[in-house]
């Protein structure tokens, strides 16, 4: 039997939440909220507004929005301390980062009307709902030091140790969190690489995924079969991705720096949708037996026409070729000839995932940051890589040419009367199955017989009448 256990203890940094104690001013309009914590909008529990400086509040980081950034940081850099200074600019340059657009719309509103809703902290001032308004009223002190309005933020503070409930656990922090996430109103979006990062960080916490789901308004009286349906769309849109991601970062030796993958919203260029759309390419026909068998693609294959779409997907855009995430889509029928699919292959066969190491420096010996190994490969790499893409594209699209009905039905004919085709060849356990696909061939071909056959007396009329 499993042992039983507390959900997780966040630990209260005691001179901080002196500080807050001390520093907290009451507010006069509104002076009370109802926020989306425990059972409060259940109960209709009001807590008090307090106005808190904003040099005593401090940025967390692990904020949904940048999971992406302070992940890649601490495998790359080292730990993030919230206490000390240095994290807390890095995690503000994070943010600024993320969607300046929205920061901006924020910004205005701030300036013409004032904070309208009341950020959450925790006792010692760390922000679990706020963090944009918090870097948006610092840059507006700054801006306008003589206003004393923005010194200073609207605040709720959740209960310490000696207050009614108790401190939250790590685990409601990540609930208030999606309450928060999951409802926003006008708050800067999280971009969906970071949304599934955080999705799978709640995940590991002990939040399962219908849990987060059930603080989306739109499933708060969802029944069972519609809640499993949003699950699965969930995980097909968040969770397998990121599986994919970190499947692509291995082959590159590259765990855990997501920020290779895109920096947001703001990043244009992001691969977020190049890997959704493999993972449906992934699911729907390479982990489908009867889809590999139609495309002849071999079951140890997989792997190395999964490396040459990373190979792809790393180099971000190809010329004159549709965008990366549409030809993910495409891959596929790239390999649906074995001359497509060897040009796939062949990436694979003239392709490193890892440049030498001393091609990773530039002229003075210094180590290249991550964007400037990215553009060296690219540099000694794309060539090979497009020019096998593009001819396994070609490939396709002379099939797609010779695909008329005709040219199908030869196709069929030329299958079913291939040398290959000896009955006694097929496995004992497999006569039913090939008994069931004979029938089926010998039902459609009656079925295509009987359209000529009747198209042949229609066309027949319609000569007779022009005559």
């Amino acid at each position: 039997m499993p042992a039983i256990t507390k959900p997780a203890a966040r630990a209260i940094i005691e001179d901080f939440a002196k500080e807050v104690r001390e520093k907290r001013l009451q507010t006069a309009k509104p002076s009370k909220a109802v926020i989306n914590f425990r059972t409060d909008m259940k109960d209709g529990i009001e807590r008090p507004i307090w106005r808190v400086p904003i040099c005593i509040l401090r940025f967390r980081k692990d904020n949904g929005r940048i999971s992406s950034d302070v992940m890649d940081h601490e495998h790359n850099v080292g730990l993030l301390h919230e206490t000390d200074e240095t994290a807390q600019q890095t995690i503000r340059q994070f943010l600024e980062q993320k969607d300046p657009e929205r920061t901006d719309v924020l910004r205005s509103s701030i300036m013409h009307a004032g904070q309208q809703e009341p950020a959450i902290i925790t006792c010692d001032g760390f922000l679990i709902n706020g963090n944009r308004r918090k870097m948006v009223m610092d840059r507006l002190h700054r801006e306008f030091p003589e206003n004393s309005t923005f010194a200073y933020i609207k605040c709720v503070i959740l209960p310490g140790k000696d207050d009614e409930g108790g401190p939250p656990t790590l685990l409601e922090i990540e609930k208030l969190e999606n309450r928060y996430q999951l409802q926003s109103d006008g708050k800067s979006e999280y971009y969906g690489f970071d949304r599934a990062l955080s999705i799978k960080r709640k995940i590991d916490l002990g939040l399962s995924l219908e849990e987060q789901l059930r603080d989306d308004p739109r499933y708060t009286e969802a029944t069972k079969p519609q809640l499993e349906k949003a699950v699965k769309d969930c995980e097909k849109m968040f969770l397998k991705p990121l599986e994919c991601i970190d499947r692509y970062l291995k082959q590159f030796h590259r765990e855990g720096q997501y920020r290779t993958i895109s920096t947001g919203m703001s990043d244009p260029e992001g691969r977020w949708q190049a890997f959704i759309d493999y993972n449906q390419t992934y699911t729907q026909s390479f982990m489908n037996q009867k889809k590999l068998i139609e495309l002849g693609i071999e079951e140890d294959e997989i792997g190395s026409i999964e490396e040459a779409a990373f190979n792809i997907i790393r180099l971000r855009t190809i010329p004159e070729m549709p965008k990366v995430h549409v030809i993910m889509r495409d891959l596929p029928k790239f390999c649906r000839t074995k001359e497509g699919k060897r040009e796939i292959l062949r990436i694979v066969e003239e392709v490193e995932p890892v440049l030498p190491s001393s091609e990773c420096f530039d002229n003075n010996g210094n180590p290249l940051p991550t964007a400037g190994i990215d553009a060296k490969w690219a540099a000694k790499y794309s060539r090979p890589i497009i020019h096998h893409l593009k001819k396994a594209a070609s490939k396709h699209e002379t099939l797609k040419d010779k695909e008329t009905p005709l040219g199908l039905l030869e196709a069929a004919h030329k299958k079913l009367t291939h040398s290959d085709m000896d009955i006694g060849a097929i496995g004992v356990n497999d006569i039913a199955k090939a008994r069931e696909l004979a029938t089926a061939i010998e039902d459609r071909a009656y079925e295509i017989k009987d359209q000529i056959f009747h198209f042949e007396k229609e066309l027949k009329k319609l000569t007779d009448r022009q005559r």
